[in-house]
């Protein structure tokens, strides 16, 4: 599939670039982003895919996290698509909240209309944007890593869990871990895929953990989370992932952090130990 390049430039001895293409399953341009580390001019690097929040775009995490001289070192290539389809027709919430619609696909597909004409994230991240990334760029398609932020935690958590056979490491910042218990999750599933419940499970982190069997290739998922992040209580419920995997046998390495809340600042300051995490599970 032919790709667009809206900006490219030097990183680290690598190079870090913003591209464009016409995604078929969600029926609208789509963007990302990608960090290639130096590395890869003798071969093809492991690969680490982030997912952003709510609110955020393909540039967030490339911006903010300072994650690109930790991947230099480690050779670790980076990618981070959009959290949503965009574009003229896509639908957006109908009061304009930031939660739901444009920012806030919650990588599933959407079954409900008017979203299930775009909102195929799910499909996006696991389907199209994988070979479009490998015909493109040197990265190794046997040595995929998973990992997110808040609802991109969440959708790194169910994508990881549904697909043990196409990553090799996962972990999360402050996802969202039980879209049945989250206003946020009720609410764009609600709309999404629907009032039946029994339709939410496969999006839902802790109902895959608990169904999971302790079947898994990953011998650890981890997890960070701020002790001082408002959304917390409300929103993130990590109490209930632990819960969970403790009950279906999956490996979480939870960890709470005092003093941090949910922003970029608390990313930056563990992202090392995250890349370090992956790079160590993608070695060949």
């Amino acid at each position: 599939m032919t790709i667009e390049r809206l900006s490219e430039t030097r990183c680290f001895g690598g190079r870090i670039g913003f591209y464009r293409h016409a995604s078929t399953v969600n029926d609208c341009d789509m963007r990302f982003s990608v960090f290639v580390p130096p590395q890869a001019a003798g071969g093809r690097v492991p690969v680490l895919t982030f997912l952003s929040g709510l609110t955020c775009t393909e540039e967030n995490f490339m911006v903010k996290s300072g994650a690109q001289r930790v991947a230099a070192g480690l050779g670790l290539m980076l990618v981070s698509p959009d959290t949503s389809p965009r574009g003229e027709g896509v639908p957006d919430d109908p009061d304009g909240d930031y939660d739901m619609g444009l920012a806030a696909g919650f990588y599933l597909n959407a079954t409900q209309a008017p979203w299930s004409r775009h909102y195929r994230m799910y499909d996006y991240v696991t389907k199209e944007l994988p070979p479009i990334v490998f015909d493109n760029f040197p990265g190794d398609a046997d040595r995929q890593g998973l990992t997110g932020h808040s609802m991109g935690g969440h959708g790194a958590l169910t994508i990881g869990l549904r697909n043990p056979g196409m990553y090799r490491s996962l972990s999360a910042f402050a996802p969202v871990c039980t879209t049945l218990h989250s206003p946020w999750g009720q609410k764009a599933l609600g709309h999404y895929l629907g009032g039946d419940r029994s339709a939410w499970r496969d999006y839902d982190a802790c109902e895959l953990a608990r169904r999971s069997g302790g079947v898994t290739p990953y011998d650890r998922i981890l997890v960070d989370q701020g002790a001082d992040d408002p959304y917390l209580k409300e929103q993130l419920k990590p109490e209930l992932l632990e819960a969970a995997c403790r009950e279906g046998g999956l490996p979480l390495e939870l960890r709470v952090h005092e003093g941090y809340d949910h922003g970029y600042y608390f990313i930056a300051t563990f992202i090392e130990e995250h890349l370090a995490f992956h790079a160590e599970r993608l070695r060949a």
